[in-house]
């Protein structure tokens, strides 16, 4: 199990001749996207060029992400993300052979708009990090350079979730509700069917006093 600080100088010293390309694993509320901000810039202040691909651009529109219905467990899992564009436009381009050219967003969460001009070019020598539950998913394994499991266990992961998403879903209790009866009974089902955490090519220690 690695601490925040290995995983880091890990990250900066790999060199693959092309982009770096890291996904980051866990349950809800784990603290994924505060480490991949925290790695983004300490990597950057290393010398490292990196790139944090922010999850919240790779939403489908909400009439797919909700047409199993608001709470469902089952429709968070199979609609909440576009993997396939994550793979397509993210990840094959960063990839042998790739013309390093990758989508920055292809949705916008607020407007519920889809974006199809929102791109970069990243460095060759680039780590460009991705942060969101479900990377191990099917086909994605393969198109990962690095998985980080966040081995934050699931009622803390919980807990942190409700207090950071309570404004946004209502009130602790309705967050709290949400967590139960969708984002973490989907998380439950992806744990069950891919073993993110065996499968992860890291395993970082949530209790690690540099944190997450």
């Amino acid at each position: 199990m690695s601490s925040r600080d290995e995983l880091l100088v890990h990250l900066r010293d790999l060199d693959l001749g092309r982009p770096v390309r890291v996904g980051i694993d866990g349950y809800c509320g784990a603290g994924k996207t505060t480490l991949a901000r925290w790695l983004v810039e300490e990597l950057g202040r290393a010398g490292r060029p990196a790139l944090h691909v922010d999850s919240d651009g790779f939403h489908h529109v909400r009439e797919r992400r909700y047409r199993q219905g608001r709470d469902s467990a089952h429709g968070y899992y199979d609609d909440a993300y576009d993997l396939e564009a994550l793979a397509e436009r993210v990840l094959r381009p960063l990839g042998p052979g790739g013309d390093r050219v990758i989508a920055t967003a292809v949705h916008d969460l607020a407007t519920d708009a889809v974006l199809t001009d929102r791109t970069t070019s990243v460095p060759a020598d680039a780590v460009v990090v991705f942060a969101a539950t479900f990377v191990q998913r099917g086909a994605l394994r393969d198109l990962w350079d690095e998985v980080v499991w966040v081995d934050t266990d699931e009622p803390t992961a919980t807990a942190r979730g409700i207090a950071r998403d309570a404004e946004a879903l209502g009130g602790p209790e309705a967050a709290a509700a949400a967590y139960d009866a969708r984002y973490q009974a989907a998380c439950r089902t992806y744990v069950a069917e891919e073993r993110p955490r065996e499968r992860a090519s890291i395993i970082l220690d949530p209790s690690d006093p540099s944190g997450t």
